[in-house]
């Protein structure tokens, strides 16, 4: 282990030898570039080097090509045989080619050990985020999120947000008293977008057993870092949800690690690949948010670094924290393609020997503009760099290869099951046939009462005196009809208002649950 990380280094018409200090990785970064310039390489090269240095490293396999972490490169596969040539002229002393501890993880549960999370650690900002909906919407969900929260329903899955909805509906005047209008209509937009989601594939994502955030910071028996792999590629059919489930994952990284202040190294690495998913079309009360997380997280000793085709992607707040950067090579043939190469070449430190704007558009594959934090946390000089070659293989591993190392994995076993208990779908379903019952007891004792009653006065008027006349009362009459299963819950439900059960619940910064789960 060392104290930095070898990125890269010069040859002819190269400057010197760029590294990424380790004490400053967690001051974020960005890596950048057009299709096919290098990007998922140097993504590989920064995990095993983050890796090998004892950092548990987050990344999405967006095409597939990084799950070849896994296992070692090999001189006699191309394109490695040209892989220790490039070392040798870089200076990389004691390359080799190794694979690293991997654990894979998918949504779907097909590529990867499941990853879930629960509704109501999602929160209504980012649920309402993923759904699509409109700001009057977006208050109804969190009228219900706050009602679950009160009334102990835990919110677990996709059908306990849809019995929740429904009893939202069923109460809505109340409700409406208390937190604001409650409407038909938004209720059942909101149901509709639910469905939309289900379809998509997220009935697969929202469920127990939850994802434990301390399995993404294992190590290996020999110190290593495991890189967690999410695979993508398939869930970039759903761009919002992928997008969705990163900044969760990073809203709770934020919530629930202590302050570590300015660590020798990143306690972990997160890594955003197709970054511009996250901030197309999204809110401006939610970029400030993902602003926010991105200036106070590194304190928690994570580092995120977000990959993207164009640094424009980012908003500059948020690009303004990026430390470290890797530009590969910007295309420019039109008007608009050389402005966003010119405001690139802006963000960088000069360097008076070359111009860096004419240096990002020349680089080839596997040479890029680098820049890493130097001394007291400066930006260093611009350079052109040759990235250095991984030691893993480059490209996908074999399906026979993947299964092997998921069946090795120190998480083998532990989410492959689906955990259903009791939560608001079963405690709703249970308090309505409660109600039931007690609403057709309370009309067949009113039953009961008026035929006894029937049968006093016809028995009254057949002595036609007092004499053999029953003295028995009748039973006593019932004020107003039994109430309907609605009045219940109602009735029920203004008794609990001003209560909570069960533990304290607190939300985060994205209305995240991470507190008394």
């Amino acid at each position: 282990m060392s104290d930095s990380i070898f990125a890269g280094g010069g040859g002819e018409n190269y400057g010197e030898p760029q590294e990424l200090l380790l004490k400053y990785a967690n001051r974020h970064g960005l890596i950048a570039g057009a299709t096919g310039t290098g990007k998922t390489v140097t993504l590989q090269i920064l995990a095993e080097s983050f890796s090998a240095n004892g950092v548990p490293v987050f990344m999405s396999d967006v095409k597939g090509d990084l799950s070849g972490l896994a296992v070692a490169g090999s001189e006699t596969a191309k394109p490695h045989a040209s892989f220790m040539d490039r070392a040798k002229t870089i200076g990389f002393a004691g390359y080799r080619y190794e694979g690293f501890p991997v654990t894979f993880w998918d949504l779907y549960g097909e590529q990867g050990h499941p990853v879930r999370a629960t509704v109501a650690e999602m929160g209504p900002l980012l649920l309402s985020r993923l759904m699509e909906l409109s700001e009057a919407q977006e208050g109804i969900l969190n009228i219900a999120f706050r009602v679950a929260d009160e009334q102990g329903l835990p919110l677990l899955d996709l059908k306990d947000l849809q019995a929740l909805l429904v009893w939202v509906g069923e109460n809505r005047a109340e409700l409406s008293l208390r937190y604001g209008n409650v409407s038909t209509a938004s209720i059942g937009a909101i149901q509709r977008r639910r469905l939309v989601l289900e379809n998509q594939g997220a009935v697969q994502f929202f469920g127990e057993p939850a994802l434990e955030l301390s399995d993404l910071f294992l190590t290996d028996a020999e110190g290593r870092g495991r890189i967690n792999i999410l695979a993508a590629d398939k869930l970039m059919g759903s761009p919002r949800l992928y997008a969705t489930f990163l900044l969760w994952m990073l809203s709770e990284l934020f919530e629930t690690l202590p302050e570590v202040g300015d660590p020798e190294k990143p306690r972990l690495v997160f890594f955003f690949d197709e970054a511009h998913l996250l901030f197309d079309d999204a809110p401006k009360a939610l970029i400030d948010k993902v602003e926010q997380v991105a200036r106070l997280i590194r304190s928690k000793g994570v580092g995120v670094y977000f990959c993207t085709q164009n640094p424009g992607d980012v908003p500059d707040d948020i690009l303004g924290q990026l430390g470290n950067r890797v530009q590969h090579a910007l295309r420019a043939f039109t008007a608009r393609d050389r402005r966003e190469l010119r405001q690139a070449a802006e963000t960088y430190r000069d360097n008076p020997r070359f111009s860096t704007e004419q240096a990002i558009r020349e680089v080839g594959v596997g040479e890029a503009v680098t820049s890493f934090l130097v001394k007291k946390g400066m930006p260093g000089v611009v350079e052109r760099t040759l990235i250095r070659p991984p030691s893993s293989q480059l490209g996908p591993l074999a399906v026979a290869d993947r299964r092997g190392v998921m069946a090795a994995s120190p998480v083998a076993g532990k989410y492959d099951q689906t955990l259903d208990r009791d939560s608001a779908y079963e405690m709703l379903a249970k308090r309505a046939e409660t109600a039931a019952k007690a609403a057709e007891e309370a009309e067949k004792a009113e039953e009961d009462a008026g035929m006894a009653e029937r049968e006093y006065r016809a028995g009254r008027r057949y002595s036609g005196s007092r004499v053999g006349r029953s003295t028995a009362k009748p039973a006593r009459k019932r004020s107003s009809r039994s109430d309907s299963v609605g009045e219940v819950f109602a009735k029920s439900f203004a008794r609990q208002l001003g209560t909570r059960s069960g533990k304290a619940l607190v939300r985060g910064i994205f209305g995240t649950l991470f507190s008394g789960r």
